[in-house]
């Protein structure tokens, strides 16, 4: 038997039917991990249920926003660390449970909400913190209506786009080092170029009908020999 390559089918390899490990892949999709939430949710190998430990995630990262915004400035890089250590090792797990579909729904709620709280009390200018968040609106609902064609973003977006949790790390480190302002108008240039480049060559490449074009079969249709009666 031969794994999936695909991390993202890696998760749904438990599921013996086709449409729970299509729900299983996509709520993966959905959730967005970075590398480092991949490893951690490597070295768990998906024995971690995701739900409980983003709950207490979420309830963390409220907490030491309120303290880092009132003053103390270091808890704001806590949060992410926080936020990663106990969301990301269960990154990898099936996410077959009855609840698990809001796991996605909680991590958009810290990263956003994490994003939005650095930026306005680190003095970076609404606009920018607005066109930021869009920018990752747009990702997030281009792979949720992919999905749903099971058109499945390339695995090295995920990675390219540094996922949650290197978002929020990022942000974190660049309020210690008062250069947010900085900081969020390089990400929100990088993410920009990055996710609507790669939306508009991907959806380039399909067909009519929504299905994506497999090029590389194309391409060894065209080099193969012709055949000889």
């Amino acid at each position: 038997m031969t794994m999936p390559n695909n991390p993202l089918a890696a998760r749904a390899a438990p599921f013996a039917d086709d449409e729970a490990a299509f729900h299983a892949r996509r709520l993966a999709a959905y959730r967005d991990d970075g590398p480092i939430a991949g490893v951690l949710g490597r070295l768990a190998r998906g024995q971690l249920p995701p739900l409980p430990p983003l709950i207490v995630a979420a309830v963390v990262t409220l907490v030491l926003l309120v303290a880092g915004v009132g003053g103390q400035t270091s808890l704001v890089l806590l949060a992410p660390v926080l936020a990663l250590l106990l969301a990301g090792p269960g990154s990898a797990h099936p996410h077959g449970g009855r609840l698990d579909w809001a796991a996605p729904i909680i991590i958009r709620l810290i990263e956003y909400g994490y994003l939005a709280t650095v930026g306005f009390s680190h003095a970076v200018p609404k606009p920018l913190v607005y066109v930021l968040l869009g920018v990752l609106a747009f990702h997030h609902y281009d792979t949720v209506y992919r999905t749903r064609q099971r058109l499945w973003p390339a695995a090295w977006v995920f990675d390219a786009g540094l996922g949650w949790d290197g978002r929020m790390l990022i942000a974190g480190i660049a309020a210690i080092a008062h250069i947010a302002w900085p900081a969020y108008a390089v990400l929100t240039f990088y993410l920009g170029v990055l996710f609507v480049a790669e939306s508009v060559h991907a959806w380039s490449r399909t067909d009519q009908r929504g299905v994506m074009a497999d090029l590389e079969e194309e391409d060894v249709a065209e080099t193969a020999p012709p055949d000889v009666d």
